[in-house]
């Protein structure tokens, strides 16, 4: 009895090393632990040295979590402007940075707290600075996960010291060149959202719709107890 016809033999197909499987989840950490290992980033670097000079002003993110989608996708798509930027021939360096200051980290903080006022200014402040580096660590790991080159061993974060004393530098300067004067702005504060309303008074008004005047005032007066207390 003839043998069944395997089709595969009657192709003139190239033999190769190449496993059937790519095993990503197995090969793309070793292809990464291989170019870190490399210097590649730096390598690039050395050799576009003198040539026009690309730099991507990168918007920073909140480290208030893991990364998502969002900033996922932030930065693959920036590694491959500046990436492709470095192969056409400029000298594109890739600084990451993160926003260490402002209401998302401090939101984050009350609520591992528990609520707000739990603890003094003082020691508030400095849970809001370790938990911000705690999520810089975080996401320095998952940005060089997905493959994205930069300069991950000295980013800028905008509650360095170095950072801080630049911006009161700055300051400075606009008060000896009279750009600061005093002056008065309404602050537009919702009692019961606990936060200051954002955005044109037409929206401010639309968010005050749904509350009862009633309701408002029995919350405007609780607070007064409680500052007078």
């Amino acid at each position: 009895m003839a043998e069944p016809l395997e089709l595969k033999k009657t192709l003139n197909l190239p033999k190769t090393d190449f496993p059937m499987k790519a095993g990503l989840p197995q090969n793309e950490p070793k292809q990464l632990e291989a170019w870190h290992g490399a210097n590649i980033y730096e390598r690039i670097l050395e050799m576009r040295k003198g040539k026009p000079l690309f730099v991507l002003h990168d918007g920073p993110p909140y480290p208030t979590g893991e990364i998502h989608l969002g900033t996922g996708l932030n930065k693959i798509l920036k590694d491959l402007v500046v990436k492709t930027k470095g192969m056409a021939g400029h000298y594109a360096p890739y600084v990451p940075g993160w926003d260490c200051h402002g209401l998302p980290i401090e939101t984050q903080v009350e609520k591992e707290l528990g609520g707000k006022g739990k603890v003094p200014p003082a020691d508030f402040r400095r849970l809001c600075r370790q938990f911000a580096l705690r999520y810089v660590e975080q996401h320095k790991k998952d940005f060089k996960r997905l493959g994205i080159f930069g300069r991950w061993n000295d980013p800028y974060l905008t509650m360095s010291h170095e950072y801080e004393a630049t911006i009161a530098g700055a300051f400075l300067d606009f008060m000896e060149k009279g750009y600061v004067y005093r002056g008065r702005k309404p602050v537009y504060w919702c009692l019961l959202r606990q936060h200051r309303a954002r955005g044109s008074r037409s929206r401010i008004r639309r968010s005050l719709q749904p509350f009862d005047l009633g309701e408002v005032r029995s919350c405007w007066r609780r607070q007064r107890r409680s500052r007078e207390n």
